[in-house]
């Protein structure tokens, strides 16, 4: 059968075909193929699951929850509502043809494309809060609940409406495979017309994708200057230490690197997803141009490998090799690189940002 086959009378796919998406009909090692597409996906979820429930048990661990952990664990989150999809992938990988119906056809799609809007608006709402209290020399020792609940509000009810299209336009259609008279069904994206798509394409990837990367790097391009300034301060300064004025740079820079490699990992992982949506528009205007489902599902696989490269790089980077100890060895509570407070010396009136 053809990756892109002709809809029956019912279907309403651009340029007469439709692009099967998960719905994979090879003709050739069936049960190998989808063999070893189960033990990739099956390493992967396993993977993410415990690399995301060990990140949020250490922060849920913490006696005190600071406001930017608390959007790093709406990030962790995410991440585990990302992988939840896996299984049905793994159904329609293995049955080619679409079988669980209209609701998880409008919704598979819809919560990836939803938990990859929350993962980086979390991650550009870490780096506002953190610029914020820097500037404003702040102590953070506790959560402000009513930043939290806002910003949470916003970054799921905005992630929710500018994904809404493809919870809206996934359906299922009815396909007659080439060379037979057997119909099929398959989950496709079936826009009204091209310019809706084009629309949305161009506002989705700004919204969603642009915008808060490019926030993240405004915010902690601001903090970076913020600290060299910091730390020149201090240098000038009597009442510290050449070894204290170092420590507290470090300590600054370790967060920055952390949640900017980060947003780094996270814009490698999910730019060949941005790809396949270019080529998929591509496709639906020239009727010559052909894309098949194999490249789209190891494409999906690679972006679900960034659920585990979130929890491991937060954690490494800022526990190192003491994290796994934190979590199942009960060792004494490290400190996280999340606080901003003020920490006064000896000498009368005199402050540094030490986090």
């Amino acid at each position: 059968m053809d990756d892109q086959v002709p809809p029956s009378p019912g279907g309403k796919c651009q340029n007469g075909t439709c692009f099967l998406f998960f719905s994979d009909f090879k003709s050739h090692n069936k049960v190998a193929v989808a063999v070893v597409e189960t033990l990739v996906l099956l390493l992967v979820f396993g993977f993410s699951l415990l690399t995301n429930i060990c990140a949020i048990v250490l922060l849920a661990r913490r006696k005190r929850l600071v406001t930017a952990n608390c959007f790093v664990l709406n990030l962790f989150c995410a991440d585990l509502l990302f992988i939840s999809m896996i299984p049905f992938i793994l159904v329609i990988r293995w049955t080619e043809v679409w079988v669980l119906g209209d609701f998880i056809c409008h919704m598979l799609f819809y919560i990836i494309c939803l938990s990859g809007c929350v993962t980086l608006i979390s991650l550009s709402a870490v780096s506002l809060e953190r610029m914020v209290c820097i500037m404003k020399v702040t102590q953070a020792t506790t959560c402000n609940a009513k930043v939290v609940a806002g910003g949470l509000l916003g970054i799921w009810g905005f992630s929710a409406i500018t994904a809404l299209p493809l919870c809206l336009f996934f359906q299922v259609v009815t396909l007659r495979v080439n060379g037979s008279e057997q119909d099929v069904q398959v989950c496709t994206l079936v826009w009204p017309t091209i310019a809706e798509e084009i629309a949305w394409d161009i506002s989705f990837i700004m919204l969603d994708f642009l915008v808060p990367g490019l926030s993240i790097v405004i915010s902690y391009t601001k903090i970076f200057k913020i600290t060299k300034a910091m730390r020149e301060r201090l240098i000038t300064s009597t009442a510290y230490s050449e070894n204290h004025q170092l420590r507290v740079s470090q300590r600054d820079y370790k967060l920055f690197r952390t949640l900017f490699l980060l947003m780094v990992s996270f814009f490698i992982m999910w730019t060949p997803v941005f790809i396949i949506v270019l080529l998929l528009l591509v496709q639906n205007l020239d009727e010559n141009f052909t894309l098949p489902p194999t490249p789209f599902f190891w494409v999906v696989v690679f972006t679900f490998c960034n659920s585990i490269v979130n929890p491991v790089l937060y954690n490494i980077n800022l526990f190192k090799q003491k994290w796994w100890q934190i979590i199942f060895c009960c060792s004494e509570e490290e400190r996280l690189d999340t606080d901003t407070v003020t920490k006064k010396n000896d000498t009368p009136n005199v402050s540094t940002v030490v986090k």
